[in-house]
This record gives structure tokens, sequence and C-alpha cells, in this order.
């Protein structure tokens, strides 16, 4: 009840960075993919650079700055006794350590967010918030909790280059004032470009250290590579599907096993639910390289139904009443764009999506 009065104070409020999705009603992980797929694709199209890094937090729950937290509250000026309950709900938090069948003595939790609770989500996500109004406006920042990046497009490399410096350099800054620290060997960067000629990745550093500049990036679960063609993550995830298929093969006999509904419901939950995350995202990717799915949507059905190997692929659709791949890449773009118009009128992919949507019919 708490956490949802405490929700309810900072959405009419519009206190919430508007780039900021982690567990907020009406967003996702795929706001910011989408964000950041849609940027890359347009500097391609323009024919500059994009450069991208991302951030990792070390212990982010554990070393949130619970002053820190209250403070940001005090500045919304709530009113009542909330601010009274979050406070004492930081108050003589207390742990132990067992080792076999001893327990160490009481310690108290000085900082950080408690683990598992619905309110510290919440609360972590006022006190990040702050971290995306260090970019300066012309390099682009999303947040997903405490998964961050920063972007910034151009034609010069040395314009970018500065211009994502002092990107990092504010948010270096704030992170020192609020009890935050990046992971300098496990942040990274990926230079974006098609460009046929010799291009030199950016030299950037943060906290003095040089970020490291790598070929893909697994971010919220997509695997982004350099030159944005997704076959990577192709690949990647038709291994997974492939492993998971052996589920189907255990239970699929002629004389036992499960019936066909019970297979379907397998199917979807284990294997064409990993198809469909982020399908929004890599359905930009070439023909050829999405057909590398369709061998394991296809033996999937033939699992289920229990059809000859011979049959035709289009039999199986509606055998099964399920659709291709491609119509179904389709039809999940369509679903989450008219959620987000319905529910978010301001959402800040509203016209990315747009963008990402010509360029799916194109296709």
């Amino acid at each position: 009840m708490i956490n949802r009065r405490l929700i309810f104070f900072l959405k009419t409020n519009n206190f919430l960075h508007r780039c900021q999705s982690g567990f907020r009603k009406d967003r996702s992980t795929l706001d910011d993919l989408l964000a950041l797929e849609t940027d890359i694709h347009l500097a391609f199209l323009q024919r500059k650079h994009l450069v991208a890094i991302f951030f990792d937090i070390e212990k982010a729950y554990d070393r949130t700055w619970r002053y820190g937290i209250l403070k940001n509250l005090h500045d919304f000026n709530p009113r009542g006794n909330l601010p009274i309950f979050i406070q004492n709900f930081f108050k003589l938090r207390r742990f132990q350590v067992r080792v076999g069948s001893e327990l160490s003595d009481f310690f108290i939790k000085e900082e950080g967010v408690p683990q598992g609770s619905v309110l510290s989500i919440t609360l972590f996500s006022i006190k990040i918030n702050g971290i995306l109004n260090q970019l300066p406006f012309t390099v682009k920042g999303f947040l997903y909790v405490d998964d961050l990046y920063v972007s910034c497009a151009g034609e010069d490399m040395n314009v970018i280059q500065r211009q994502v410096q002092t990107a990092i350099n504010n948010i270096q800054t704030w992170s020192v004032k609020n009890g935050f620290t990046f992971s300098t060997t496990k942040t990274a960067g990926v230079h974006f470009c098609r460009k046929r000629k010799l291009h030199l990745d950016p030299e950037i550093q943060l906290d003095g250290h040089k970020i490291s500049f790598v070929n893909e990036i697994r971010f919220l679960g997509i695997v982004f590579d350099k030159k944005l063609t997704f076959l990577p993550h192709i690949k990647t995830l038709r291994k997974r599907c492939e492993q998971a298929l052996n589920i189907l093969r255990v239970l699929s006999s002629t004389s036992w096993g499960a019936d066909q509904p019970s297979m379907m419901r397998i199917y979807r939950s284990t294997i064409l639910s990993k198809i469909d995350y982020g399908c929004t995202i890599y359905g930009s990717a070439r023909k050829s390289v999405l057909q590398k799915l369709d061998p394991v949507h296809h033996t999937a059905l033939r699992l289920c139904s229990g059809a000859f190997r011979t049959s035709s692929i289009k039999s199986l659709y509606v055998y099964c009443c399920e659709p291709a791949l491609d119509i179904r890449r389709q039809m999940l773009s369509l679903h989450y764009f008219f959620r987000i118009a319905s529910n978010s009128p301001y959402h800040p992919n509203i016209f990315n999506f747009l963008k990402t949507i010509g360029f799916f019919m194109s296709i």
C-alpha cells in the first residue's frame, strides 16, 4: 500500500525522469532497447558514428545511500506520514551470518536498501534518478534500474569523444557525491559504424581508467554487435532454444507422453518466450539472419503435433494454430506500439517505434 501511494505521488508530479524505465507501469526493457536500436539505425542512415557506453554499478542495492534517498524525498516535498514511514523503514536493519549450525552476532546494516521488499525498488529509483540529469543535451541516456547506457552520434569522432567524456565526467562526479561506484573493468563501450574505411575507437576514461571497446555486448538480454547485424544474438538465441527442444523430445512419443495442448503450452513457455523477447528489436535484421530461427520453430511444431517430417510447413501452422515467426514478430511489434500509445501518450519511444515500423514494413 505504501509503495502504491509513493508511485502515485511520483507519477502525478512527474518526478522520475522520462528515460528511466525500471519497474514503472507501462514501461519495460524494450523501451531502452528500442531507443538504442533506433539511434543506431539513424546514425547508419546518416553515415555517422555512434558511440555507446554501457555502465556497470558495483553492488548498486547494497551501497545505496540512505540519507540521499531521504534527502531526495525531502526535495520532492511529500506530505503526511509517508516520509516518516520511509525513515523508520531504514532504521535498525540487522542481519546475521550462518555457517553450518553456528550464527554470528548481529550486525547493523547502515547503507543499502533492504533486499526483497517491494518498496526498495522504488526508493532505489528515486536515488538513481538524478544520474540522467547530468548528461549534456548532445548525449542521450536511458536507465533501467541499475543498467545505464549513454550514446552520442556524429560525423567527427573527436567531437564525439569530447562530448562522451564530458558526460562520463559529470556522471562520475555525481556518483561520488551520491555513493555509487562504477566498475571500471565491466564498463564497456561499442563503436557502432558501417563505414568501410578504418576508424579508430575513441579513447574515453572512467575514473582514470581507459574504457575498453568491444565488438559486441549484451544489454538487457540482447546482444548488440558493432555492425548491428544481430547475427551473434540470433546464434546465441538459437543455441539456447535447441537445448530446450530436448524437453519436447523427451515428452513426445507414439505410445506415451504429453498430449498436444500440453506440449504446446510447454513450447510457448520454454522456447517461444525466448524467441519473442526482443523480437521488436532484432526483427530489423536481414531476412537471411532471421531465418536461422525458423528450423527451431518448425521442429517444435512437429514434435508437438506428431507430424511427419514430410508434412508441409504451412499445414503445421494451421494444425497447431501458430503463425510463422516473421508474422509473429510484426504482430508483437504492433501490440507493443498500441500498448504504449494507449497507456502513455507521451512515451519517449512512440516516434522511434513509428520509424521502426516503417523499416519493418519495407522489408
